[in-house]
């Protein structure tokens, strides 16, 4: 009865392995992957633009590109890195892991999932159409106004900065909802709100604050288009304008936006620590609150960026307290750790290796961002090198690490093969020496007075061998993440076969096979404990309480609190009309940039068809 059970399922489940099948699957495992994919593309692409901008630096009065090409290059940079890699690499992990971890078949809207991985795809190709037209971006990833306007920024490479940007909302919005409600509503039976893992608090987190920030970048960013296409002045001073209100929307998005590219991956590390410590995590239910207060605390803190435009004194006391005030709860999650790892019986594999670097790093990152939030040492470091330093410590640190951590952690499910440990360990030491040797140097720097952005710089300033230092230890940093890229193509053939769970984990991700079926679990599970792998069901358990659900493409829908059983949720076939949707927005986009305004009403008329057929009810018969 189970082997016809589970073809069933397989034949409901499992996309056709055609090119059709391929561009309109909704299965979250693949698009999971893709996104993992298209991240670390994403990653290789921004490290490669980062070690020529290293090379430029290294010695005085170097002239290896021309100001213009090195502008350019810093603004694809960190574009690149923050907007396409950063987000991205973690929602992959989200939609891969969050339906294994919830015991669903799949996200709420397996259709909205394939739309934003198409979304996130085709911006990140208009994006990089730019280059190749020698129109490419050259105002910073933050484009701060007037510079962006088009007397000082003339060409079509602002009007893609604002374009893409805009379809990379529309993709990360779209994710961040379908993350909201698989977490609050597909839960297994029994996974109440105090037994959910930690990572799904800390998706759930990072997707209210997408949900929330996002559109402040979204309307910054259509500001600045009509200032510079359709004669508006949003930004113009002589004729009413104000470009302080350009920062005050974009870091109104750019703060919280560090704490989605840092809230998952807390919560990865919070999974895998207990893990390879053979205990449950230390303090739970605050490590759950700190999580969210850093999310809501987040809103309060985007003014520190601004410290050096003028402002009164009482406005600069609150948003100084206040980021002072978010370390506080960072600090909590670390002690945590560092707890769990006290009391524990640590296994030190490649992947808590990483976690542990992550955790050294993360603090250097955390302590340097609190100087910069005493206003009087800001005024002298804000824009120099030092910003710099904290930034990298930050975002890399922060984000970098524990996306390697939770590779080495949850590959042997995603793949079914593990990855070489020795391996995972000669890229860790690798990559956390060439990262410190590359960044540390930088602090340094800044308090000897380099600016930011600058080309290049005269001989006889004492910069030069912390410069060359820092090249050096960049390459070096790369180096090592290559390591691990090279591991990880040579574990898909030569790796040992991982099994359902290699690490001994507590989780339901590991109680199905690696890799996952296309329906991923054949009856979906009950829930009594926050572990649920290390449980011991008591004699009154009984597992055909357990809901096989194999009369269509069915996941169980419980309440948000207690999880308790619904109703049934059907989720859609796969569908083309994602992938027609998301090209139509390109186009459109491309054709406001061009200003073909045609063109432009055309694409939305075909996007509109599109979403039409995407929303049009398909016949079902009546569950039994």
């Amino acid at each position: 009865m189970s082997a016809v059970v589970q073809q069933r399922l397989t034949e409901m489940w499992e996309s056709p392995h055609t090119v059709r099948g391929w561009f309109a699957t909704v299965d979250h495992k693949a698009l999971g992957k893709r996104y993992l994919a298209s991240a670390f593309i994403f990653l290789l692409i921004g490290g490669v633009e980062a070690l020529i901008m290293r090379l430029q630096l290294s010695r005085a009065n170097e002239a290896l590109i021309t100001p213009e090409m090195y502008d350019q290059l810093f603004t694809m940079h960190g574009m690149t890195m923050i907007y396409w890699y950063a987000a991205p690499v973690l929602s992959g992990f989200s939609i891969y892991f969050v339906p294994l971890l919830i015991g669903a078949r799949d996200l709420a809207y397996p259709r909205l999932n394939a739309f934003t991985f198409w979304t996130l795809v085709l911006s990140f190709v208009l994006l990089y159409i730019s280059p190749f037209a020698g129109q490419a971006p050259h105002a910073g990833w933050f484009a701060h106004a007037p510079y962006t306007e088009t007397q000082y920024s003339p060409g079509y490479g602002m009007d893609v900065f604002a374009m893409s940007l805009i379809l990379l909302t529309i993709s990360t919005t779209g994710g961040a909802i379908n993350l909201i409600v698989s977490i609050l509503r597909l839960r297994a039976p029994g996974m109440s709100i105090s037994k959910m893992p930690i990572y799904l608090y800390s998706t759930l987190t990072m997707s209210f604050l997408v949900v929330i920030s996002m559109p402040a970048l979204t309307v910054a960013c259509v500001f600045l288009e009509l200032d510079r296409r359709y004669y508006t002045h949003f930004f113009t001073v002589a004729r009413g304008g104000n470009p302080i209100l350009w920062q005050q929307l974009f870091w109104f998005f750019g703060h919280p936006w560090v704490y989605i590219v840092f809230l998952p991956a807390t919560g990865m590390i919070s999974m895998l620590i207990p893990v390879f410590c053979r205990r449950p995590i230390v303090g739970y239910p605050y490590v759950v609150l700190s999580t969210l207060l850093t999310g809501i605390t987040g809103f309060g803190v985007w003014v520190h960026h601004m410290f050096s435009i003028g402002m009164s004194q009482m406005t600069m006391s609150f948003f100084s307290a206040a980021s002072m005030t978010i370390s506080i709860f960072t600090s909590i999650q670390v002690f945590a750790w560092v707890a769990t790892i006290w009391k524990g019986r640590p296994i030190l594999t490649a992947s808590m290796q990483w976690a542990l670097g992550f955790i050294a790093v993360l603090v250097i990152g955390g302590l340097n961002g609190v100087v910069t939030a005493v206003v009087p040492v800001d005024w002298q470091l804000h824009e120099t090198y030092f910003v710099l330093a904290h930034l990298h410590y930050v975002l890399i640190g922060a984000n970098v690490f524990p996306v390697f951590a939770g590779l080495y952690y949850w590959l042997p499910k995603i793949t079914g093969r593990m990855m070489n440990e020795a391996v995972g360990k000669w890229s860790f030491w690798v990559s956390f020496i060439g990262f410190n040797v590359g960044f540390f140097p930088q602090h340094l720097l800044g308090i000897a007075g380099m600016p930011r952005r600058i080309y290049t710089y005269p001989s006889g300033l004492g910069l030069d061998s912390l410069n060359m230092t820092s090249t050096i230890g960049a390459f070096v940093f790369g180096i090592g993440i290559l390591i691990s890229i090279v591991n990880f193509f040579n574990s898909l053939r030569y790796g040992v076969l991982a099994g359902k769970d290699p690490w001994k984990a507590d989780t339901l991700e590991w109680a199905t096979d690696s890799p996952p079926a296309a329906y991923e679990v054949v009856r979906i599970p009950i829930v009594i404990s926050r572990s649920p792998l290390w449980d011991d069901y008591d004699e009154d358990y009984d597992p055909r309480n357990e809901r096989i659900l194999d009369q269509g493409r069915l996941t169980l829908a419980t309440t948000w609190l207690d999880a308790t059983p619904l109703a049934i949720s059907r989720l859609p076939d796969d569908s083309l009309a994602p992938l027609w949707l998301a090209l139509a927005l390109f186009v459109f986009f491309g054709a406001i940039i061009m200003h073909w305004l045609w063109v432009a009403l055309a694409a939305i008329v075909i996007g509109l068809a599109c979403a039409y057929f995407w929303m049009w009810p398909k016949p079902q018969r009546e569950l039994p």
